[in-house]
């Protein structure tokens, strides 16, 4: 999978779920998806925040794409911080975030690596994470051959994938490789957000304002199914 940025709880029920769990450092930086932005709530709505980047060529892989000097992290933490002020479990979440933002590494990966080792290690998830470079492969596939070739050196017979991935990967293909294809479809988890009408599938960090862990850790491990 690619890293995200505080994504949100599905992409720590698919951790959860598999033995390995290998992350790209050596694929294409898209700005058209979740890599340095997400959403969490703001006076009733949901707003994007982001890691802006430093200017520089769209075609490069996302280990080799800087965070911008321009990146206020206080700032960033102070939206979060009046967001959530009032949420039950801001003390132990907010210290969290503030270990992750305040984290003072300039390359865009390493800097999203730790934010999700760190909240991993927050909600006791001990699943391995591998970094897709130091597999060895060839490197220059793309796509689905390139997750067959990462399957095949790790002795997997199984890969998981999040529900978005469904018109990506063909189970054929990967049954003729012995390997099961399965996907990840989260349950819907509603929690009370100050009153307001919920709104669904926002950052972990929203989760785990509002959510004490053993909840979080309860639907992280059960609140899917597989297809």
């Amino acid at each position: 999978m690619q890293p995200y940025f505080f994504p949100y709880i599905g992409y720590f029920q698919l951790i959860h779920a598999v033995d390995q769990f290998i992350i790209y450092d050596n694929i294409q930086y898209t700005k058209k998806g979740w890599i340095n932005r997400n959403r969490f709530l703001q006076n009733g709505t949901d707003v994007t925040f982001s890691i802006p980047l430093k200017n520089d060529s769209d075609f490069l892989d996302i280990k080799d794409r800087e965070i911008s000097t321009e990146f206020k992290r206080d700032r960033l933490l102070n939206q979060i911080r009046e967001a959530y002020r009032r949420a039950p479990y801001f003390v132990q979440t907010f210290s969290l975030v503030e270990q992750i933002v305040q984290y003072e590494e300039s390359n865009l990966f390493r800097f999203i690596y730790n934010s999700l080792v760190r909240t991993c290690k927050y909600l006791k998830i001990e699943t391995r994470v591998v970094v897709s470079s130091n597999v060895p492969i060839d490197h220059s596939l793309k796509s689905q051959d390139k997750v067959l070739a990462l399957c095949e050196s790790v002795g997997a017979t199984t890969y998981m994938n999040a529900i978005g991935g469904m018109e990506l990967y063909s189970r054929e293909t990967f049954r003729a490789k012995g390997i099961d294809l399965k996907f990840i479809k989260s349950k819907p988890f509603v929690y009370e957000q100050f009153g307001n009408e919920f709104i669904p599938w926002l950052s972990i960090v929203d989760v785990m304002m509002f959510n004490p862990l053993d909840a979080i850790r309860t639907c992280i491990s059960t609140n899917y199914e597989l297809i």
